[in-house]
């Protein structure tokens, strides 16, 4: 949890606990995970045999940054669950995440980003907001290459979000987000009109895999053909390398936001 947070597409980063299990290859060298082993918690691995944690500061932390951002009259992002995965199916967790859920429907000065590698479990959880969801409240899948982009891109886009957001972090290969000609019952217009921003970044790191900046590039074109905003976050290395916006490839300094409608 961070005011202020060091993550470039957001404002501040908020967790209601720590921990999660990994579900696929964008999770093998999870940053999250090896700073909980680094504070000597073992949150990591299945919900059978692992608990998560519960953080008590963020409770009132969103409640004053909400206050904040009213007084400033300048809205603000939030991702929240930078830690673990707001939508894990985790016995323990079932009770924070329903007041998580009524605490964040009450925030009026700031936009809340859900990013989840399940958004499948999204009726499951949220079902609750299904006829009516908060219009503050932005719904983000992670996509990390072609497999996972055609899993978790249709159940993304079926969920009554106004914004839906891909994190293409850490981008393992070359991406097509086309989803015309694949079985997915919706034409890639309808598609388009349902995400609304795409976020690209290498892997960062020890043990980071391979980032090409073409890939980035074959994004960044996908998203200009269907008016999606894009958003250039990093390149890939270790040491901290590749970070900064001006190591970025000068036709890859990109970095919008979706248009939001007042409402």
């Amino acid at each position: 949890m961070a005011k202020n947070s060091a993550i470039n597409w957001t404002d501040h980063t908020a967790n209601f606990w720590w921990g999660c299990q990994k579900v696929s290859e964008g999770c093998k060298h999870c940053y999250a995970e090896t700073l909980s082993k680094r504070y000597g918690k073992s949150i990591w691995g299945s919900p059978k045999n692992t608990g998560r944690e519960y953080k008590k500061a963020v409770w009132k932390d969103l409640l004053k940054w909400d206050d904040e951002a009213g007084a400033d009259g300048i809205r603000r992002r939030v991702f929240v669950s930078s830690m673990s995965d707001f939508l894990e199916d985790h016995p323990q967790v079932t009770g924070w995440r329903n007041e998580a859920i009524g605490l964040i429907a009450g925030l009026r000065n700031l936009d809340v980003l859900l990013l989840t590698k399940r958004p499948e479990n999204a009726i499951q959880f949220l079902g609750d907001w299904w006829n009516s969801w908060p219009s503050h409240v932005w719904m983000g899948t992670t996509v990390e290459d072609q497999k996972s982009a055609d899993i978790r891109i249709p159940e993304l886009v079926c969920i009554p979000a106004p914004i839906h957001f891909l994190s293409v972090e850490p981008m393992l290969e070359q991406i097509d987000l086309q989803i015309e000609g694949r079985n997915f019952g919706m034409t890639y217009a309808t598609y388009s009109q349902r995400v609304q921003w795409v976020i690209c970044g290498g892997e960062s790191g020890a043990g980071c895999r391979p980032f090409v900046w073409d890939w980035a590039r074959g994004l960044k074109e996908q998203c200009l053909e269907s008016g999606t905003a894009f958003w250039m976050k990093q390149g890939g290395g270790h040491p901290n390398k590749r970070h900064e916006f001006i190591d970025i490839p000068e036709d890859l300094r990109i970095r919008e936001l979706p248009v939001v409608e007042a409402g």
